[in-house]
């Protein structure tokens, strides 16, 4: 990503609506999804950003991560105790093999051009059984600045993204669609961006009341995700077993 990207997460990401409210819906799907008791799970952050998801994943067992941005990493090492390494996809990953119960990877996938070897690198780390959760932006058709300031290669369609996990011999145990409630607002957005020629991303810090109403309306969608496959949204998950 641009660094003013990096930048601007940084200010932001611990209270921009769309950062919040996407965390409330990936704690509420690991709640519903992973095995409860035991020993704390082993899990790893690839592409951690600044580091707002780590505290979050540190509910579900002992975290580390990864980030190839030698200034979000820093970044994410001074704001949480965390550890936060270099480390690239699909050729870079300087961890051991078959080490995690859980990696995340929240709208990561999209930044790296072969993703199907960057899947099959990731298998690797996992244990036997050991679970992918990961987040990409959906509906190709939306494609804008936004994603051209945030260096994406793609925006994933279900059967582009299902038979990407498939080819690396993940089980799929769960995917959807979602951020559907706002999925109108932001295609009008997007359009207002077409028809204009705005460049850059979407990401600006609104509002504080368009902030906590964008937040609710988004995060309410968290039952609906961990529970159902829904067809249509701004964004898609995946839940994947080696």
């Amino acid at each position: 990503m641009e660094r003013e990207v990096f930048d601007r997460m940084a200010d932001v990401d611990l209270r921009h609506w769309w950062f919040v409210a996407r965390r409330r819906i990936i704690a509420r799907f690991l709640e519903e999804h992973l095995p409860r008791g035991g020993e704390p799970l082993r899990i790893l952050e690839i592409g951690c950003g600044t580091g707002s998801n780590l505290p979050m994943l540190q509910a579900f067992g002992t975290v580390e991560a990864i980030e190839p941005d030698g200034g979000a990493r820093r970044i994410a090492r001074d704001r949480f105790d965390v550890p936060v390494r270099d480390g690239m996809l699909p050729d870079g990953l300087d961890v051991p093999d078959g080490t995690y119960d859980l990696i995340v990877m929240l709208d990561v996938l999209e930044h790296v051009e072969d993703d199907a070897a960057a899947l099959a690198a990731v298998k690797r780390k996992l244990k036997p059984g050991g679970r992918l959760l990961l987040t990409v932006p959906a509906m190709p058709w939306l494609w804008s600045s936004h994603d051209e300031a945030h260096h994406h290669f793609r925006r994933y369609t279900a059967g582009r993204l299902t038979g990407a996990l498939s080819a690396a011999r993940y089980t799929i145990r769960h995917h959807s669609h979602f951020n559907t409630l706002l999925f109108p607002l932001i295609c009008a957005a997007r359009l207002a961006g077409w028809i204009t020629g705005r460049r850059g991303g979407d990401d600006a810090m609104p509002g504080a009341l368009a902030n906590r109403v964008l937040g609710a309306v988004f995060a309410s969608e968290r039952g609906w995700v961990a529970r159902r496959s829904i067809g249509v949204g701004v964004s898609m998950l995946a839940f994947a077993e080696a």
